[in-house]
């Protein structure tokens, strides 16, 4: 990425309209808003490319196998290298980071990296895992300063459940470690990916064991993310869907969102027992209000879920770039952003070379 004179102009343009946002604070760089008007808010860092699950749509064995080339420790960056890139982001506008993977929980010494990034000041933390390991780091995680963990958690019977992770791994590990979760004081949301004919029977079982629970449990259809998780279309079961099942047994209402950007539309139960959401890529696309922008374990920025090419970000960080000159060629990179795959999506589009999900999270 280059930075000139109209990437300055476009910087205090930038810090112009940054006095004028209430909630940013003193001294911070906005980075304008890109081509359809949509903020930057949202930043996901992918700590590992590594998971100690193989998801069928996320990691399968057939590409990620025993000889899989993960990357070397020199193309991963750094713990300071992550803080310093939220640190930019922050100044820029964004509210919330978020931790993934691969499975972040596999990073050695996370615990340290989140202690880091929780002194960055009025910034939301918060991790997604596949809760393999939460039983025994939930509590560390917490008093690191981690403010809410998000599990992923396909099926309740344990035979789907094995199967969907495809290493032989038990739920209820994985509920052990929702409650260490909690017991910690951490709070959890729980996300199911939704799969016709692989897990869909699993999605009352799910609403039932979660209601009233005090988490919030969450159904996303099953997204061409990646190129390898061979994604049919008939495979997805619309959210719609998903409502009306659980509504026939377990009455829902509408809820509002809660903030500008939120991907999960809200559906309360009716008897209080607290909440669902779901989230609809395919069927209901909502690329109009994703104010989300992801950097990859090995340091490259992407602007969608769905992107085909990332922006070295890496490449700076290691070459001398200030902090001045980074915000620079960052917020010329967001002002062009324009976005919009799953409002394009197409019987040719799964077919594109997309960027895996296991390198910049979900």
């Amino acid at each position: 990425m280059q930075t000139g004179g109209k990437d300055a102009e476009a910087l205090a343009a930038a810090s112009v309209v940054a006095r004028s946002v209430p909630d940013l604070p003193p001294g911070a760089v906005l980075a304008a808003a890109d081509v359809r008007g949509r903020m930057m808010r949202d930043l996901r860092i992918s700590v590992t490319d590594r998971c100690n699950f193989r998801c069928t749509y996320c990691m399968p064995k057939t590409v990620f196998g025993r000889d899989y080339p993960f990357l070397p420790r020199s193309e991963i960056l750094s713990f300071d290298e992550i803080v310093r890139v939220a640190r930019i982001f922050s100044s820029m506008g964004v509210r919330k980071v978020r931790l993934t993977g691969g499975e972040p929980l596999l990073r050695r010494n996370i615990e340290y990296l989140i202690e880091m990034l929780a002194a960055i000041p009025d910034l939301e933390l918060t991790l997604t895992t596949n809760g393999s390991l939460l039983t025994r780091k939930a509590q560390g995680l917490r008093a690191a300063g981690l403010q809410r963990v998000t599990v992923s958690l396909d099926a309740l019977d344990d035979a789907t459940f094995r199967r969907m992770n495809d290493v032989d791994f038990p739920v209820a590990e994985v509920l052990r470690g929702i409650e260490a979760a909690a017991a910690a004081g951490l709070p959890v949301k729980v996300n199911m990916v939704v799969r016709g004919g692989a897990n869909d029977h699993a999605i009352l079982p799910m609403a039932r064991y979660f209601h009233g629970s005090g988490h919030i449990l969450r159904f996303i259809e099953y997204m061409d993310v990646g190129s390898s998780n061979g994604w049919k279309l008939d495979e997805v079961v619309p959210s719609a869907e998903v409502v009306r099942r659980i509504d026939a047994e377990l009455p829902l209402e509408c809820a509002e969102s809660n903030y500008l950007g939120e991907v999960a539309e809200r559906w309360r139960y009716r008897d209080g027992g607290g909440e669902i959401g779901v989230i609809s890529s395919v069927t209901q696309a909502f690329c109009a209000t994703c104010t989300r922008v992801r950097l990859s374990t090995d340091g490259s920025l992407y602007t969608c879920l769905f992107a085909q090419q990332g922006h070295d970000l890496r490449a700076m960080l290691r070459n001398g770039s200030s902090d001045e000159e980074i915000i620079a060629s960052l917020a010329a990179m967001w002002r062009v952003r324009n976005d919009n795959y799953s409002e394009r999506r197409n019987a040719n589009t799964p077919g594109l070379q997309k960027i895996e999900m296991s390198y910049i999270g979900g």
